[in-house]
């Protein structure tokens, strides 16, 4: 299980993602389907770096990442809300950086208080910064980036299929109320949540 011990303002290294699993692609396409229903069982920690490498985790040597990018330009911030606590995804260097106390209840009530995302012990935000893209691409930059939040959540979505948990894409939240949730800067804007937690029977 996840915990503050250790993850201060510095945070922590995550264990090494596995690249190797035992579920064929196949077989995980197969069985992803959308699941909103979850127990109060937690997620460990290794679980969790698991599935924030799937989405933003760096593949190589010059800083490619799991989910392509216009570019290679990497619009996107990632975060985890679990009752432990806010943490900050960081890529290079596959540490979590702790933010805050436990934003689930603030998070759930700006996404309308859908049960999904209210019972889940592991949230994952994706939030993004247009002018990452826009610097190169312009008018074109929302596209790119909400086309990269689709690549990164899929990712998400296939990776809890893998490891047997439930997951679901959420769209339907208020974006103010969850930027201020989570004390973003003022230039990321939320684009996707995704609740992650074991299937209730």
């Amino acid at each position: 299980m996840l915990t503050t011990t250790g993850y201060g303002i510095q945070g922590a290294a995550l264990p090494a993602p596995v690249e190797h699993g035992t579920v064929p692609l196949e077989q995980t396409l197969a069985r992803r389907r959308s699941i909103r229903d979850f127990t109060d069982d937690p997620i460990g920690v290794d679980t969790i770096g698991q599935l924030l490498w799937a989405a933003q985790g760096v593949t190589d040597a010059e800083g490619h990442r799991t989910a392509p990018s216009a570019g290679a330009l990497y619009p996107l911030e990632t975060y985890v809300a679990t009752r432990e606590g806010l943490f900050h995804y960081d890529p290079q260097s596959h540490r979590l950086v702790r933010r805050a106390a436990d934003p689930r209840t603030a998070i759930a009530r700006a996404a309308h208080d859908q049960d999904a995302v209210r019972s889940a012990p592991v949230v994952i935000v994706l939030a993004a910064v247009y002018e990452r893209t826009a610097t190169k691409y312009g008018g074109r930059a929302e596209r790119y980036v909400h086309m990269e939040a689709g690549h990164a959540a899929q990712n998400v979505l296939l990776q809890a299929t893998a490891l047997r948990l439930g997951a679901v894409p959420v769209g339907a939240f208020d974006d103010d109320a969850i930027a201020l949730a989570l004390s973003l800067p003022r230039l990321e804007r939320p684009v996707y949540l995704i609740p992650v937690g074991h299937p209730r029977p």
